[in-house]
């Protein structure tokens, strides 16, 4: 699992609680990493929110929500290898989510 930190927090989509929904400069912890269509970016799932079918169709923040810590960019890159519908490449994909060397997250 990835600590990470909310860097967008905008458009939150209606069927989605606002208790359900992140908040920008809050850390949250990565737990599973899927590429998503058709929007064709990796998204994730966190462990401090359950989007349940009380959310659907939404089952995944976009990646590009969050930040981590340079430090964590290799575990990323192993949650996405270990994440089995992942098909494009690790390095593609970790394009989309912000590094950062905070080492606050």
């Amino acid at each position: 699992m990835i600590k990470c930190i909310c860097v967008n927090d905008k458009d939150r989509p209606s069927k989605i609680p606002p208790h359900k929904w992140v908040e920008k400069g809050k850390e949250y912890t990565i737990m599973f990493a899927q590429f998503v269509k058709p929007q064709r970016q990796l998204a994730v799932q966190l462990v401090e929110i359950n989007l349940d079918e009380s959310c659907a169709p939404f089952e995944y923040f976009l990646a590009k929500r969050f930040a981590i810590r340079k430090s964590d960019l290799d575990n990323l890159h192993q949650l996405i290898y270990e994440s089995y519908h992942i098909r494009e490449s690790i390095e593609e994909l970790s394009k989309q989510i912000e590094i950062t060397s905070n080492n606050t997250i």
